[in-house]
Order: C-alpha cells, then structure tokens, then sequence
C-alpha cells in the first residue's frame, strides 16, 4: 500500500484560470498552502519551506519539473537530511463554470520508514491541504 500514491480529487465552484492562480501564485498561495518565500512556475524553479507536525517541523525542498499553464503542475517534493523523492502534481480538469482538481502524490515509498512519512498522513495532510483549505479559499460548492 506504501508504493501506491495519494490521489485527491475535487471540484471547485471557480474557473480553471483562478484555481490555477491559487495554485501558482505566491501571495494566493500563502493564504491557504504554506508561506513560500517565492514560487514561480517555471521548470527548474527551486523552493523550500518547512512543514510537519506539532512536534517536528521539516524544511520541505521542492523543484518544479513540468509546467502546462491551466491544466498541469508538478514538483520534486523531498526532506533535508532525509532520503527520499516524491512529485506532487496537480492537473485541472474544466467542468463547465467549475474546476475538478486531481492531486497525485507518488514516490511516498523512498522516505524512511517513520511514522511523520507514512502514507495516511499524506492522504490526511493533503485532504485537509485540499479538500478543506483549497475548497474554502476558493468558495464552497453548491
């Protein structure tokens, strides 16, 4: 189960160009992803900034690898002092005036085995990240 990647979908009540805003934009970004000192859209762009839990903060070191405005996002995503390499990718999906979103994080298997890298706390963290801070950003469904 470790080897399988974290899939997220939903559908959001906004316009592919301003989800894919959310998600590129740095100053939209802080408001409901982490507080990145930069972020621009470009492959090969790098970037950090720490995240995790109560108890452990890890600095987060990301590299964007595949750019296709308004439908498709990815970045390396790795720890600091960790083994390890996985790609989050977001894909954007028209659905008449709404916009499903597809999260797929792979990779989860080449972390260490530690109870902050496991698979389920993935899927919470990204369902929250999501499912619940995305989806309030942008506006709820109807």
């Amino acid at each position: 189960m470790k080897n399988q990647p974290v899939v997220i979908e939903n559908t959001f009540n906004a316009p592919v160009s301003r989800v894919w805003k959310a998600l590129t934009d740095r100053n939209e970004m802080r408001k409901w992803y982490f507080d990145l000192s930069e972020f621009i859209p470009e492959t090969g762009f790098q970037f950090q900034f720490y995240g995790g839990s109560e108890e452990k903060e890890y600095l987060h070191l990301c590299e964007v690898t595949e750019v296709i405005p308004e439908r498709k996002l990815t970045y390396s995503w790795r720890y600091q002092d960790y083994e390890g390499l996985s790609f989050i990718t977001f894909e954007l999906f028209p659905e008449k005036s709404e916009t499903r979103l597809k999260l797929t994080h792979s990779g989860l298997e080449t972390f260490p085995e530690i109870a902050d890298f496991a698979r389920e706390n993935f899927a919470a963290g990204w369902q929250e990240i999501i499912g619940a801070s995305l989806k309030k950003y942008l506006g709820k469904r109807d």
